[in-house]
């Protein structure tokens, strides 16, 4: 799995639009995100603010250069999909999308209704501008997971359903995940990408990662995972050749003699509280990406970050299959902490 991996302790950051509007000036309307022109040019900008502060690390590397990106790969928000399946959507100037429940009183879904919607359209409409204009597109659009969009289609009456109508809810999960399937597919084949809105750290990978998100499995038992959920995990391992789970909860290591029946997980974030000594010890050869609290970070002396971060790796077991991120730090967070983690991950890197 090491050669998969471009990079030994890849280090990674997304900032949230809290951070971007306070330090940048940016605002996050809908034409940020389906405004041809503007996807382009904030994007650069964003490259352009990372390289300024730590373009001696690697980042922002784009800064010149114009990009056809058709998501948003600088931020943490899956939206679209949702939208698309009928949920409201409110675009605000410092937050990430706001995905408001749809309420749905029944397990019933119209899969082709979500390519007729006029968010799909309107999708459509701007990667067809950007590849009018570029001739080719980059990127892709974070696009949530089975469990996560359920929620915001059914809100939290999707639990009861269950254990009420455990055959509906089956059927349920596996429209969604068809929807999921056809639109990622779709993107994948006109940028070469999937899942870098999910989280950045796979584009260390020499081939897409197919990053699931499962940030709400955290409110469910490993039982009802196993029975509902982790088929759809099995068959895209199999379909896929890199294949991932994106859980940033406390408590993934719950979930590790599960992982460890998904053939070929390759990459698996790991929230900030998990056991990395367990999950490394169901999955040898699974990518384990430490995901950093952007809450603590903010607290944090530099020499607790230090501290902390040569600690986790350590705990991960493998630094070729050890990676090292965070996620949705706000304007709190001074930079100096940020170049903290990036001048340990080079230390260690060297010894």
């Amino acid at each position: 799995m090491s050669n998969l991996v471009t990079q030994r302790l890849p280090v990674e950051f997304v900032f949230a639009p809290a951070w971007w509007n306070n330090r940048e000036g940016i605002t996050f309307d809908e034409d940020f995100f389906y405004h041809p022109a503007r996807r382009v040019e904030v994007e650069r900008r964003m490259e352009k603010a990372l390289y300024d502060r730590w373009g001696g690390y690697g980042l922002g590397a784009d800064h010149q250069v114009d990009h056809p990106v058709v998501g948003p790969v600088h931020l943490a928000a899956g939206y679209l999909v949702s939208e698309m399946l009928g949920c409201e959507v409110h675009y605000k100037e410092a937050s990430p999308p706001e995905v408001v429940s749809a309420g749905r009183t029944d397990l019933s879904i119209d899969e082709e209704s979500a390519f007729r919607s006029p968010s799909y359209a309107r999708f459509i409409r701007l990667m067809e501008a950007l590849k009018g204009r570029f001739g080719r597109l980059e990127g892709d659009v974070n696009w949530g997971g089975v469990l996560n969009i359920a929620m915001d289609l059914r809100g939290q009456r999707i639990f009861e359903d269950m254990y009420d109508q455990p055959a509906e809810t089956g059927a349920f999960f596996a429209g969604i995940g068809r929807v999921i399937e056809r639109f990622v597919g779709q993107v994948e084949q006109e940028t070469g990408t999937s899942s870098v809105a999910v989280n950045r750290s796979v584009r260390f990978f020499r081939k897409p990662v197919y990053l699931h998100s499962e940030c709400s499995h955290t409110m469910i038992s490993v039982e009802d995972y196993e029975a509902f959920l982790m088929p759809i995990d099995q068959a895209w391992s199999r379909k896929h050749d890199v294949f991932g789970i994106h859980y940033c909860g406390a408590d993934p290591h719950r979930y590790a003699g599960a992982f460890a029946k998904i053939p070929k997980l390759a990459f698996l974030d790991v929230g900030w509280g998990g056991d990395l000594k367990i999950l490394r010890a169901a999955l040898p050869d699974t990518f384990l990406n430490i995901r950093l609290s952007p809450v603590e970070l903010a607290s944090q002396t530099i020499g607790e970050i230090r501290s902390v971060v040569r600690r986790l790796v350590a705990d991960a077991g493998y630094p070729a299959l050890t990676g090292l991120c965070c996620v949705n730090m706000d304007e709190k967070v001074a930079d100096e902490k940020i170049t903290a983690i990036l001048e340990t991950a080079d230390e260690m890197r060297a010894r």
